[in-house]
């Protein structure tokens, strides 16, 4: 299990405990919660991670195998200076899992329990800080849902958010009628908690407890068994009596019961501006001294563990492979010839250094002549800034015995089969007759038909299109017509290839997309395909504050659509009535659709 970890926030590992996660060796045990357990572990490369494996219990529901996907999808968008990047998952094995950076400090929760609360300074920093990664969490059109002082951690040059959407992936699965919590009851909000509505401002009420909770040490609704906590939150006012001064404005907003009246994370980081004698600027100096030592602690980690055997207790195994047969051969003939085997004997250890510690690699076939069995090689997830490791495949050797007999007939049928199909392809890579000195009709003596580039799709304009507020459009329907764009509030999920919406949190009109990519064009760019092409300044939203008459943005959808959709005004008084006028040209396949 490797050595003994080097403080009492690194655990052993247990018997109960996987030796490898997703090809990942993992070293100590970091936690464990509601949703499942934390382990520590590091990239080929070295660099640290944290590895969530999610309990047996919700694996095994489908709704929330299903929107645990959808949930770390949405989060792999999420690159805030304030969060810990998700590198790597696998939400389709026995046992899902995500791995995100590690981030070498104490939770809130651990260091107000050690430490007691923090000077307000360092709340003001906190809060800002917080409030700057749920700007990017909610962006990506995730609500946290589980804001709470575990959730945050204190690193030495600034607060991260972390678990961010994973508890939406267990609200309302079969699990939450047999006890299992979603949401710590003493952070949420009065909506979550009697309704169950959920929205970007549940997160501001859970940041009002979050900066109250740090600077006073204790829950502003007090403690006790979970229906009576709720109750308060729900029917009573929250104590504020020990809150310093500074503080007051900022948590008495957040902690409106009313979530209309709840301020945006905009104005909650003016707030915490007014209220400080000095401008906030994280920096080293931003914890108390205590606090900041444990932060040195945790970045003495344990030794990794010694390269593991294969066990029963290993995260998603994979099937042994069935070798492939010899040409000539069925597997019936293979299992005859094959000598009976008793015990697999163990392939020795490799030498230190010669692969990566953790991955096993398999011994020279015994007859070379036999296929060998392939491995799966490693993947840059977008966005990622490190490969995921190997996942590990059992190997399982080439046949062994007896020499066969040759059958002549059969090898000799398939040399004449493979000389006429050489022939053949030769054939097609040669010049046709009119070719024969060697320039042909072009001159270059160079292969047509397939070489050559496929024309560009011809582009199909639509003018005058008026799209509603909070309605997309799909490039692959012609006509585009507007359709309601389905899940309301401003948190985009849907895959729509244009959309305009008003942005819950900061109320101001967007134009964007949540299939694709933006690109808002100089007046010295000239909108074409060519353009639209070449430029990379990508963006996924656009305000509609940047848009005048005639302004044009390319959208490259994934579905492989370039479309350049010229902006033409917006009408309308009221909010509900409210849409924009685009004249739109598609150029419908003009790129291969991505791969998800």
């Amino acid at each position: 299990m490797g050595s003994a970890p080097s403080a009492d926030f690194f655990h052993p590992l247990s018997a109960d405990d996987p030796a490898v996660v997703g090809g990942y060796r993992l070293a100590a045990v970091l936690g464990s919660g509601g949703m499942g357990k934390v382990y520590l572990s590091h990239t080929p490369g070295g660099r640290p991670i944290a590895i969530k494996v999610i309990r047996p219990e919700f694996s095994e529901d489908p709704e929330f195998r299903r929107r645990f996907q959808q949930e770390v999808r949405a989060a792999e968008r999420v690159q805030g200076l304030y969060t810990a990047p998700v590198i790597d998952s696998d939400t389709e094995g026995a046992r899902p899992w995500l791995a995100t950076a590690y981030v070498p400090g104490p939770s809130l929760a651990h260091a107000v329990a050690r430490h007691g609360a923090l000077p307000v300074r360092s709340v003001l920093l906190l809060t800002v800080g917080v409030a700057e990664a749920l700007h990017v969490i909610h962006g990506a059109g995730i609500v946290h849902r589980d804001l709470k002082p575990a959730n945050v951690l204190l690193a030495s040059d600034g607060p991260r958010v972390i678990d961010f959407g994973i508890a939406r992936a267990a609200d309302s699965t079969a699990l939450t009628s047999t006890g299992v919590s979603v949401g710590t009851p003493a952070f949420m909000a009065p909506e979550q908690a009697s309704a169950g509505t959920v929205t970007p401002a549940t997160d501001v009420f859970a940041l009002g407890q979050i900066a109250a909770f740090s600077a006073i040490g204790a829950s502003v609704f007090g403690d006790g068994p979970s229906h009576a906590v709720l109750y308060r939150i729900v029917h009573e006012d929250p104590d504020l009596s020990a809150l310093p001064e500074q503080l007051r404005s900022v948590v008495t907003r957040c902690l409106s019961r009313d979530p209309a009246d709840r301020p945006s994370l905009t104005e909650i980081i003016e707030l915490c501006n007014a209220a400080s004698e000095a401008p906030l600027r994280q920096g080293e100096d931003w914890l108390p001294r205590d606090v900041a030592g444990s932060i040195t602690e945790r970045l003495r980690l344990p030794a990794p563990a010694p390269t593991p055997t294969p066990t029963p207790t290993e995260v998603s195994p994979q099937p042994p492979a069935q070798a492939p047969a010899p040409p000539g051969y069925t597997p019936t003939e293979m299992a005859a010839a094959a000598p009976t085997q008793t015990a697999p004997t163990p392939a020795p250890a490799p030498a230190p250094g010669a692969v990566p510690t953790g991955y096993r690699t398999p011994p020279p076939l015994a007859q070379p002549s036999y296929p060998q069995p392939s491995y799966p090689q490693p993947s840059y997830a977008p966005g990622h800034s490190t490969p995921p490791p190997f996942h590990t495949q059992a190997f399982v050797p080439g046949p062994s015995g007896p020499p066969r007999p040759k059958r002549t007939g059969l090898i000799v049928i398939g040399a004449v089969a493979a000389a006429v199909v050489g022939l053949v392809v030769l054939g097609s890579l040669l010049p046709d007759g009119s070719d024969k000195g060697g320039g042909g009709k072009d001159g270059g003596g160079k292969a047509s038909g397939t070489s050559q580039k496929q024309p560009d799709p011809q582009p199909v304009s639509y003018q005058g299109i008026e799209v509603p507020q909070n309605h997309q459009l799909m490039f692959a329907d012609n006509p585009p017509r507007p359709a309601e764009e389905p899940t309301g509030a401003g948190v985009l999920y849907g895959h729509a290839d244009l959309i305009y919406y008003r942005d819950t949190l900061f109320g101001d009109e967007k134009f964007g997309t949540t299939n694709g990519k933006l690109v808002l064009l100089n007046n010295s760019e000239k909108g074409s395909l060519e353009t639209c092409r070449a430029v990379t300044r990508f963006t996924e939203k656009i305000g509609l504050d940047q848009l005048t008459d005639g302004s044009q943005v390319c959208v490259l959808s994934k579905a492989g659509h370039i479309a350049l959709a010229t902006f033409r005004g917006r009408s309308g008084v009221k909010e509900e009535t409210r849409f924009i006028t685009v004249d739109l040209t598609v150029w419908r396949n003009a790129e291969p659709a991505a791969k998800n």
